[in-house]
Order: C-alpha cells, then structure tokens, then sequence
C-alpha cells in the first residue's frame, strides 16, 4: 500500500510540474510599465505581448526583488523569448489559499469556486468556506506551517497564495513545482497601497477589470473621507490596544495603522515615530504619553465591559479615554474586520472618523466597533 502511494506522488508531482518557472535573459525591451499601479510600492506590473509580468519586491531588503511572476493566458502557447519569472498560467482556477484575507478578496471578485483547498481552516470565518468544508467542496490540507503533502497533490493546485515572511523556507511544498503566489501585501505600509494588490489578484484571476473598478471605488470613498478630516480643527489624541502579558503593542508612527488613524482626522501619540512596524513598550511608557487619550481603541475577543478593562490590569483606569468612557472595541470574536480592512479600507475609515467625529458622521454608525458604556 505504502509503494502505491509512492507511485501516486511521483506521478502527480511529475504531472503538477508542467507550471514551473523560466529563468530566460531574454530582453525586457518588449515590456512597459503599466501605469495601473499608483500606491503599491512593493507591486510592480508590466505588459509584453502575450503575458503580464509582475514584479513583487522584498519588503525587507531594499532594492532585492522577492519574487517575479509571469502570466500568461491559459488558452494560449507559450510566447517565445519569456522574460524570468514563475510562469502562472491564468486565471487560476485551482488554488490552495493559506488565508481568509485573500479567500475573501477572490470570493469578491466572482472566483471563489476557484479555491480547492485552504490550511489552517479553523482560522476562516467566511461562512461560504466552512460550508464548502462541511460538503467536502474544499481540501482541509492541514497546518500553513506543514501542509499535508498528499492532500495538496490530490486537490492538483494550479497556484498556491501564501504570505511571505523574511527567509522563509516554506518546506515540502516546493517540490510540488506550483507556483507559489507570495502575497506580501500585508507588508504595504498606506491603507491605498494594500488595497491596490486587488489588481494583481484580479490579474490572477482575469478579473482585471472587475479589480480596477473596485480599487477605484474604495480610492474614492477613502480620499472622501480623508479630505473631510483634513479640514477638521479639532483631533482628538487616539490611544490604540492594551498591555498583554506586560508587553503594550502599539503601531510605529509610519505604520499602516498610525497612516489610517491620522488620515481619519486624529492625533496620534507616536506619530514622531520613524519605524513601520509594531513598538513594544510597557504600561508606564505608554501611560506616560497617552494618559490624556481622548479615546481608545481596542480589538479583543475578551473585553466586553470596562470592567473586563480594568480586570486585564488594574491600572486601565488611569487613562482619560477609560474616565471619560470612550473606549471602543471590535470583538474579533464576532467581526469580519480582518478579512475585509485589508482590501476595504474605505470601512475601517468610516468607523474611525465617526468615533472621532460623531458630529459630522451623519446617519453613520460605526460597522467593526462599539463603545463599552459601562
């Protein structure tokens, strides 16, 4: 039983093979850059006569390219002299998803059939997932740390998007030869820029002109909403999260988090701050400088009540925003806010702008979070 199992791999993987990646030194003189892609600063793509090749560069080492794709139309040949890059042939239509941020950005764009297979299920909320699961249309292909080899054979992936991180390795599942799709959006440091990823996932997809029309829809909304705050004289100083286990994790002042809380009309604590990931500081150092918070936002799946605040630590009180009861909380139990901010940020927005600016929100009430009255 075990040699015939051995047999089935090797013929599988010999069949999955056939979408490799070409390391031409063709020219690139029959590309052009194509003026699509405004906010990216990771993303670039670039036409040439019969495919599309995208170049993603390496979030963590500066002028290094982490990863070049290029599409080429499933129907047609090969074009001769291809420039390097991982050959995708599109659209994708049996793709093995590692997270629901991009299950629902396809789902969208009209191509969730065009998932087979997922890792780590028990962290996809999109209802249309578990029950794809449950009538057996999806391969649960176990942990995104180590994937069970023989169940991506079966489901016979055409590409496999996953999110990159630095050095990464990714294990057995390279030698399936799929491509594999590194999804480094997360790593965009504006609002706009991760959300302008929507047009190579359409790409991948031939969804392009359904990507752009989305894309241009969620630019206009959020520069709506941005230019209203711009105007705003008074800006309410804006703490984020809570201590954990002693450590506070805030947003660096060039963050994707601290960009979105000033684009919505606030002060933020940190905005001197050069770096662009998380600080991690204690209770004190926070304190110290957003004791005079006017508000405080928070994503938990354990705080419901400000009493649940001050039973984290005892000391949460200390702050404005707690006394003047202006803290907010997404239940990240219950919200869909991680899977649709990333690609909808217009949203995210719109419910910070209200909290800050209730005055002039109108008739809107915030979607992804609630004020703890009591």
């Amino acid at each position: 039983m075990k040699y015939n199992l051995s047999l089935l791999l090797v013929s599988l993987i010999v069949m999955l093979s056939a979408v490799g990646c070409r390391n031409n030194t063709e020219s690139d003189t029959a590309l052009h850059t194509d003026t699509l892609i405004h906010h990216a600063r990771l993303l670039k793509v670039e036409r040439g006569e019969g495919f599309t090749r995208v170049t993603i560069a390496d979030p963590w080492n500066e002028g290094r390219v982490l990863h070049r794709y290029v599409l080429v139309p499933r129907e047609a040949a090969l074009p001769e002299g291809l420039p390097e890059g991982t050959v995708v042939r599109t659209p994708i239509n049996r793709a093995l998803v590692y997270s629901s941020v991009h299950s629902s950005v396809m789902r969208e764009l009209g191509c969730f059939d065009a998932i087979k297979g997922v890792v780590d299920a028990q962290y996809f909320t999109e209802p249309e997932v578990a029950q794809a699961l449950a009538a057996g249309q999806l391969t649960d292909c176990g942990s995104s740390m180590s994937p069970t080899l023989e169940r991506v054979i079966q489901m016979q992936p055409d590409a496999i998007l996953l999110s990159p991180y630095q050095d990464a390795a990714y294990g057995q599942i390279t030698q399936l030869d799929v491509p594999l799709i590194e999804c480094a959006d997360y790593m965009e440091y504006t609002p706009l820029g991760r959300a302008e990823w929507i047009k190579f996932y359409g790409a991948l997809l031939g969804r392009e002109a359904q990507a752009d029309s989305i894309f241009a829809e969620v630019e206009k909304a959020y520069e709506l909403i941005r230019q209203r705050a711009e105007k705003v004289s008074k800006k309410p100083m804006v703490l984020t999260e809570t201590v954990i286990s002693g450590i506070w994790n805030v947003p660096g002042g060039q963050s994707y988090m601290a960009r979105i809380l000033q684009d919505a009309g606030a002060v933020y604590p940190w905005a001197d701050d050069k770096s662009t990931g998380s600080l991690n500081l204690d209770f004190n150092q926070v304190l110290a400088r957003a004791r005079q918070a006017d508000v405080w936002l928070i994503k938990s799946f354990f705080i419901h009540s400000l009493e649940d605040l001050r039973g984290a630590y005892r000391l949460n009180d200390q702050f404005r925003a707690f006394q003047q009861r202006q803290v907010y909380v997404c239940d990240t139990n219950t919200s869909r806010l991680f899977e649709q901010f990333p690609f909808h940020p217009e949203r995210l927005l719109a419910d910070y702008f209200a909290i800050f600016h209730p005055d002039l929100a109108g008739d809107y009430r915030p979607v992804f979070f609630h004020r703890l009255d009591k």
